[in-house]
């Protein structure tokens, strides 16, 4: 008997149109000890059915069809209060978005105690301990010190480790695994890549990997299921569907996938996509499809703006020896204090026109350098240069707001980034009313309406609100605003780390086609070195705080010179397919 046995699930989302289907005569089987996997593109359902199984559908989603049994019992038949009892319990759970996963007003100490002691009923004093066993697990460093700090005091990468701790806490039988690695680095993802392998041989743990990582899934799972529009269209052993796809969207999302082996010019899209609305999203999707904006305010933004500062040939920005410290324990004894060096003495340099690409660890500095060069942080020490102007020694705040409008920042999800009370017309005027680059307010909306058209967007989304729109319409959405100062240097911090593979290579390709078309600057940070190797001229590594190596892209990759480097290209997980030959792709 499979330890859960889903036959024909059906759920819809009544509305005022009609019942939508979100999941179509779904069936799969996950065996102890066993990792299925379910991949395909946003809203093809893969995350609905793990909320079906949990019973955690979002009002007014309701199972309209089928069964779902855990270990021969009926989950459908289960009251609220032991659905509850198996939340947590015998079922653990991964959700995607760690930071909402998290109490803010607890510790995460508090969170793992309490979930430990309410499911194994074992003392406070026991149950701390496993907590900190836990945390050691997934690759937290000072696990008791961390047991006291709060979710906001953890970067993206360790909070999804939290909430991974969280999930394993109570010993569970079946695990459920919403993109699991969506934030972490390929060091972290394989530890608890091999982590959760090894809960699976210990303690014949069953798993469902919810994910959009076709490497992941190459990597970890014995099963793979592939949905598309809420339907199974493709399912098997994972070495046989990867190796040998036979579906045409199997193969179609396959070969969207960024390749780490050689550059290419452009990122395959998916081609096997039938949707008008996606169809039109994606032909819009580069600059050169629209008519360069009708007020040429990019163009000229940036022209009108430029000789306020003066390169001289040399870099556009330059990070001379940053440091940068956090305390992390206070105290009015100065022996007493305990910081933490988030940066240690970083120098680079990013040349005009030019895409520089910094890859490493969770929490090894990478995001904290964006904020310095931003001015969102004060570092404690070194410098940062503009165009050859010191940023970091301007006590100014007028001429400060001079070189920030000069510099932008995409941030990594673009739904916390974008004010859910703002319609998209105020969210990317927001910032040409700040800089007071315009006079009138027909002149700021017809700025927006070709900053929307840009970005592959009708004018009509200005008046709608973010939550109207899906992952990779939000992100189009932060370029625009982004873009609206007319910057010259574009700081994106995990652009597409949240998004799957076709809408990531649409968003990929549309940055190219700006940062070419602009000749934009930027600063790209990712994790996904696949994605840094295709994006960026030169590429810096970063551990632990410090800068180790610093190279053009492709001698990194086929000769990096340290350590740390070649360990982190030997982890990155490798889509091995039989050819490339008849996958069904189109380029962006």
């Amino acid at each position: 008997m499979p330890l859960l046995a889903v036959e024909d699930l059906r759920v819809e989302f009544p509305s005022r149109r009609g019942a939508v289907v979100a999941v179509e005569r779904m069936s799969l089987e996950v065996e102890p000890g066993e990792i299925l996997g379910i991949v395909g593109e946003s809203g093809a359902g893969k995350s609905t059915i793990g909320n079906a199984i949990l019973g955690l559908l979002e009002p007014p989603g309701e199972v309209t069809g089928g069964r779902m049994r855990l270990d021969g019992r009926d989950l459908g038949a289960l009251a609220e209060a032991e659905r509850k009892k198996l939340r947590g319990g015998r079922i653990g759970m991964i959700f995607q978005d760690p930071l909402t996963s998290l109490n803010p007003l607890y510790t995460v100490g508090r969170q793992l105690v309490e979930t430990i002691r309410t499911h194994l009923g074992v003392t406070e004093a026991s149950a701390e301990a496993r907590a900190v066993r836990l945390l050691d697990q997934v690759g937290i460093e000072e696990p008791r010190v961390r047991l006291r700090h709060y979710p906001h005091q953890f970067s993206g990468g360790m909070r999804q480790r939290v909430v991974i701790a969280l999930a394993l806490s109570a010993d569970p039988e079946l695990l459920i695994a919403d993109e699991p690695t969506t934030a972490l680095d390929v060091s972290i993802q394989a530890q608890i890549l091999e982590l959760i392998r090894s809960l699976c041989r210990e303690h014949r743990l069953g798993v469902v990997l919810i994910t959009h990582n076709m490497g992941v899934i190459a990597d970890v799972t014995d099963r793979v299921s592939v949905m598309y529009r809420g339907r199974l269209v493709e399912s098997g052993p994972t070495a046989e569907v990867l190796g040998r796809p036979t579906h045409p969207y199997t193969k179609s999302l396959i070969g969207a996938v960024p390749r780490p082996d050689v550059r290419v010019s452009r990122f395959p899209t998916i081609g096997y996509v039938e949707d008008a609305d996606a169809g039109a999203a994606a032909s819009a999707s580069s600059p050169s499809a629209t008519d360069g904006g009708r007020s040429g305010w990019l163009e000229r933004g940036w022209a009108d703006r430029a000789g306020d500062f003066p390169a001289g040939g040399g870099p556009l920005v330059e990070v001379g020896g940053v440091s940068m410290s956090f305390v992390i324990v206070r105290s009015m004894l100065k022996w007493r204090r305990r910081t933490f060096t988030a940066v240690d003495e970083v120098s680079f340099s990013i040349r005009p026109g030019e895409v520089f690409g910094l890859v490493g660890e969770s929490g090894s500095g990478k995001s904290t350098i964006a904020r310095i060069i931003t001015g969102i942080y004060r570092p404690t020490g070194g410098r940062v240069t503009f165009a050859g102007n010191a940023l970091t020694a301007v006590r100014d705040p007028r001429r400060l707001r001079r070189f920030r409008r000069q510099m932008q920042m995409i941030f990594q999800d673009p739904y916390a980034s974008l004010n859910p009370r703002m319609r998209v017309l105020d969210i990317v005027a927001e910032p040409v009313r700040f800089h007071g680059l315009t006079e009138s307010r027909a002149e700021t909306d017809a700025i927006v309406g070709d900053l929307l058209e840009r970005v592959g967007l009708e004018r009509a989304a200005a008046v709608r609100f973010p939550h109207e729109f899906s992952g990779g319409q939000r992100q189009r959405i932060s370029i625009a605003r982004a873009l609206a100062t007319g910057p010259r240097f574009l700081i994106c911090d995990e652009p597409t780390s949240a998004l799957d593979v076709s809408i990531q290579a649409q968003i990929l390709n549309l940055l190219k086609d700006l940062q070419e078309e602009m000749g934009l600057t930027m600063l790209f940070i990712s994790h996904d070195l696949p994605v840094i190797r295709q994006m960026c001229d030169r590429i810096g590594v970063m551990r632990h705080g410090r800068l180790i190596e610093v190279a053009e892209s492709e001698d990194l990759f086929e000769r990096p010179r340290h350590d740390y480097t070649r360990t982190l290209l030997d982890l990155m997980p490798k889509l091995e397919i039989l050819s490339r030959e008849g996958l069904d792709v189109a380029e962006g």
